[in-house]
């Protein structure tokens, strides 16, 4: 699903009317530009390469992994076709490969059913994706903001969002769970998008 330019107008206008901070976070930022990924399974494979290294070693082996499909699309089948030593080959750890092929053999067999997720609630969705081996929560949460567009996800434990608060709304220490949900409270039902400028207001700082 696609982020509609009616629904981001309406999120504007209602963060711009709840809360100060977004009435200069709005101009500063400016328009909403993020764009929801189609590719529900390799964006999955994504998150997982990505964990806990840098944004270009993790495009690298991106796109070496995209290179030993092409022309075609990166698949669970395909993923099943590979082994973890040649999953190594191409630059994926040995416990980011185990958590690949998980992956990949949990969609295969509708364990977790990528063509009919975006039907459940937040947290029905959750739970079925926390059940592949290196995805957790805040994976979770970033796949329903990026790849479903679910206009209203507040991923509490995001280091990015904490830091973003503390410094908009000039707080003395990182926010807790607590204190994000209670600042977040006006800006429902338009938590992602309300998020994504928060981690856009960091740019440059």
């Amino acid at each position: 699903m696609p982020f509609y330019a009616q629904h981001i107008k309406a999120a504007r206008l209602h963060l711009q009317k709840c809360d100060p901070v977004f009435k200069k976070l709005l101009k500063k930022v400016g328009p909403f530009t993020a764009k929801a990924k189609r590719d529900r399974f390799g964006t999955l494979v994504n998150s997982i390469i990505s964990q806990q290294i840098s944004v270009a070693a993790a495009a690298t082996i991106r796109g070496r992994l995209l290179e030993s499909f092409a022309p075609d699309p990166i698949t669970p089948a395909g993923i099943l076709s590979l082994d973890t030593e040649q999953l190594r080959e191409l630059g994926v750890s040995r416990q980011k490969a185990s958590y690949i092929l998980d992956l990949a053999e949990k969609v295969n067999s509708g364990v977790v059913a990528l063509d009919k997720i975006h039907l459940k609630d937040d947290e029905a969705i959750i739970e079925e994706m926390v059940q592949v081996k290196g995805i957790g929560r805040w994976t979770a949460q970033m796949f329903m903001m990026f790849s479903l567009a679910r206009l209203d996800v507040l991923p509490v434990d995001d280091l990015g969002l904490k830091n973003a608060i503390k410094v908009q709304y000039e707080l003395a220490e990182l926010p807790g769970k607590a204190t994000i949900e209670k600042i977040a409270e006006p800006w429902r039902p338009y938590a992602t998008v309300a998020s994504w400028y928060l981690w856009r207001s960091l740019e440059g700082e």
